[in-house]
């Protein structure tokens, strides 16, 4: 008996009318431009965007980890369809106060994300 799978879809679709980021391993979707709060950061792969809000990623547990501005406590971030790490959320930023912008927002690295809809 032959037994048939079907192949996982992505959780969300960002509308077509907007441009979008998606994975540049498997085309999910990431996040809308509109989200994008800085292009001024750098990953552990070159540089990284930072964004208020992402989709079809999953977190690992956080971890306190020294970057370059200070000490923050980070989660890394994958893509929920092809599992690969795009990244890290900003879980809580340590000690220094005008880092607070960033807790609760995304870092995706460029080598992760490729330009959707009409850029």
């Amino acid at each position: 008996m032959v037994r048939m799978t079907r192949s996982k879809t992505f959780q969300a679709y960002l509308p077509s009318c907007h441009r979008t980021y998606s994975c540049i391993h498997c085309r999910a979707h990431l996040a809308n431009h509109d989200e994008l709060i800085s292009k001024s950061f750098q990953g552990s792969q070159g540089r990284a965007y930072l964004f208020n809000s992402v989709v079809n990623v999953g977190c690992g547990p956080a971890e306190e980890r020294v970057l370059l501005t200070g000490l923050h406590a980070v989660a890394d971030i994958y893509c929920e369809n092809c599992k690969t790490t795009l990244g890290w959320k900003y879980v809580r930023t340590c000690f220094e106060s005008s880092q607070k912008y960033k807790e609760g927002k995304f870092i995706i690295e460029l080598a992760h994300m490729i330009k959707d809809n009409g850029w």
